[in-house]
């Protein structure tokens, strides 16, 4: 779809001002109710459209994304715009004074920023809810949430607002919107994507698309990707076989042995990963969680180097000036941040190097291991389970850290509704540097599987 939107630019078919009038179009329209985004760019996207326009018409290059509206997760920076990171702290904070990595690449690709979608504060939590602009809600079902922490950038693509919404993932937070929102979303192998800055969250973050279609991610990778001096994890060349297959498919519940999943989530698990094999023509080999982490559950040691990183790059005296204005959940996990011991920092970073041989291991030949994303149906809107006053998500409910630690891409696609009426997002993860390895298993999955690009009652974004 991306590439024929930026074609009917480059053709004159349409205009790049159409495109990006149609997206402040359908944002004013569907985002009161759903609050995707929390600010808007209008007269500097028109403006940029109608430079784009002179320059088709003037017969210069424009890019692969030319004129295509995108919105950025507020945790990135853009130009003239100020990023909050979903926090009270920054309510007044200064507009940016360049683009980030990722919103420049897109806009060096012909690309149009329209404004910023929300996130959780600091992209902590896996919900997108926060005390600055309020709860984001799954167009799917304005009940529930789209996830987090990008679930402000997935939300706006389920509602058709816009055809390119921006992503980070640190634990999770591409592949659960992607997952709620019946969307596409991959975590790449870490350094696939160069990072500037430098990630709060050191070894642990990376940006990644997020799409409608498996022909979108596989061109919104390649305009992200390539090397950038000052990033250690960047490779000095990569380059995709779209020939590349699965040798093996494994299959687990879970990372670790937290018990059975949901009746629902496993029904619908087991089916997708048998329909997954038949389109694949490969056997299912079924792994138990002891056969993947037996000894220890990794998602400890996430929850020790994230937060001790997070609080090293905030420091203790922004933390103590702003106590008023954090989410009390945020401020807490930041104060037992502090109080974690050099030596158990140290000891969970070390331990990662385990986790990693286990994978690697584990799918060396061209294997891939599928997952659920989430061991639930659903989380509601506000951070709340169904039937709990508290906000909060055990860790049991997770399926995503542990690709973050070990750097693997891990991809979420689209494998039904859950009971509550909110989509299952199927996870596959891929050995490292495998990423075309799992942008092939996507365009297989939904050559057989297909998906609605938007949410019921919502337009799909496309060239008129």
């Amino acid at each position: 779809m991306l590439a024929e939107l930026a074609a009917s630019v480059r053709t004159r078919a349409s205009t790049a001002r159409e495109l990006v009038e149609r997206s402040l179009t359908r944002i004013e329209e569907s985002n009161g109710i759903v609050n995707a985004v929390v600010r808007l760019c209008a007269e500097q996207a028109l403006d940029a459209a109608d430079a784009l326009d002179r320059r088709v018409g003037e017969g210069a290059p424009v890019g692969a994304l030319a004129g295509i509206p995108v919105l950025v997760k507020d945790i990135e920076d853009v130009e003239g715009l100020p990023t909050t990171f979903g926090s009270r702290a920054f309510t007044h904070a200064a507009p940016a004074t360049e683009d980030g990595l990722t919103p420049a690449r897109l806009k060096a690709a012909g690309a149009i920023v329209v404004g910023k979608t929300n996130c959780p504060e600091f992209a902590f939590e896996s919900y997108t809810a926060n005390e600055l602009f309020g709860v984001t809600r799954n167009p799917w079902d304005l009940e529930w949430t789209p996830g987090g922490s990008s679930g402000g950038s997935a939300a706006a693509l389920a509602a058709g607002m816009a055809p390119v919404a921006t992503s980070t993932d640190g634990g999770g937070s591409i592949r659960i919107p992607a997952a709620f929102c019946g969307l596409l979303g991959l975590k790449p192998t870490t350094g696939l994507l160069p990072r500037r800055p430098i990630p709060a969250w050191i070894e642990l973050s990376t940006d990644g698309p997020l799409a409608t279609c498996a022909a979108d991610l596989r061109l919104l990778l390649d305009v992200l990707r390539g090397p950038l001096a000052g990033d250690p994890r960047v490779p000095p060349t990569w380059t995709p076989d779209e020939g590349r297959r699965p040798r093996r498919l494994l299959a687990a519940e879970r990372f670790f042995d937290w018990g059975p999943l949901p009746d629902s989530i496993a029904l619908l698990f087991w089916q997708s990963t048998e329909a997954l094999a038949a389109t694949l023509g490969l056997s299912l080999e079924r792994l138990s969680p002891a056969d993947v982490f037996r000894e220890r559950d990794p998602d400890q040691d996430w929850y020790t180097i994230t937060g001790v990183e997070q609080a090293q790059v905030l420091g203790e005296k922004f933390l103590e000036d702003n106590a008023d204005v954090l989410d009390p959940r945020f401020a807490s996990w930041m104060m037992e941040a502090l109080r974690i011991p050099l030596a158990e920092y140290l000891a969970a970073r070390r331990r990662v190097f385990d986790y990693v041989r286990r994978f690697d291991e584990l799918l060396d030949g061209d294997a891939v291991l599928a997952m659920p994303v989430m061991a639930l149906e659903g989380i509601l809107a506000d951070g709340r389970l169904p039937g709990a006053e508290e906000v909060g998500i055990p860790a049991s409910c997770f399926n995503t850290t542990v690709p973050n630690l070990t750097t693997h891409p891990a991809l979420s696609m689209p494998a039904g509704l859950s009971p509550n009426g909110v989509p299952f997002g199927l996870q596959v993860i891929g050995p490292r540097w495998a990423d075309d390895l799992l942008l092939n298993v996507a365009e297989a999955w939904e050559a057989d599987h297909p998906w609605p690009a938007t949410a019921p009652g919502y337009e799909e974004f496309v060239a008129h």
